[in-house]
């Protein structure tokens, strides 16, 4: 009777474990990039920044009920603009991470957590979730797209939401909505 019982258990934790398809994030593969862009009377003599930090861990669900959860070191983003001298550069990422922008020394994780999702064709889904920055949460869309082993997607965010007012000097600011985007890569 135990034996059985036994057998009967250990093949419900089998078919259990072939069906969830939960997955690891590659962190050594998988970033995150921000797009900022520049708005203002003399927004043209400024420059849009681009910012990227790798993702510092996650999981998603790739089974019948796709989720993904990811979450990023806030003060490993760095500035990595091309136009951007070493600098100016370096003038962004101190105000970037400073407490007037991410306050990163307080808030130091970025956060995004699935709540739902669907089909959007082959290959691609909407997925809602919360997204928490600054340490305030505040629901997002991401639009998904898997090729070639590789999840892709971006969602447009305002600062504001977040309790962040866009930095900038007279005449230059830096635009409220933000583009954010990830490449993701699970693990074996």
């Amino acid at each position: 009777m135990r034996r059985t019982v036994f057998l009967a258990a250990a093949s419900l934790v089998c078919a259990l474990g072939v069906s969830a398809q939960q997955h690891n994030i590659d962190t050594q593969k998988s970033t995150l990039t921000i797009h900022v862009g520049k708005t203002g009377v003399f927004s043209g003599l400024g420059h849009e920044h681009e910012v990227r930090a790798p993702i510092l861990s996650g999981m998603a669900d790739t089974g019948s009920h796709p989720a993904v959860e990811m979450h990023v070191d806030a003060r490993a983003l760095r500035v990595i603009g091309k136009d951007d001298s070493e600098k100016d550069r370096a003038e962004v990422q101190k105000t970037m991470l400073g407490p007037e922008v991410l306050d990163s020394a307080r808030h130091q994780e970025i956060v995004f957590k699935s709540t739902g999702a669907e089909p959007a064709g082959q290959g691609r889904w909407t997925l809602r979730g919360n997204l928490t920055l600054r340490g305030q949460t505040r629901p997002v869309t991401v639009q998904v797209t898997l090729k070639d082993g590789r999840y892709t997607g971006e969602t447009t965010v305002k600062q504001t939401d977040f309790g962040i007012k866009p930095p900038g000097k007279a005449g230059i600011r830096a635009k409220d909505e933000v583009r954010i985007e990830f490449d993701v890569r699970l693990a074996s």
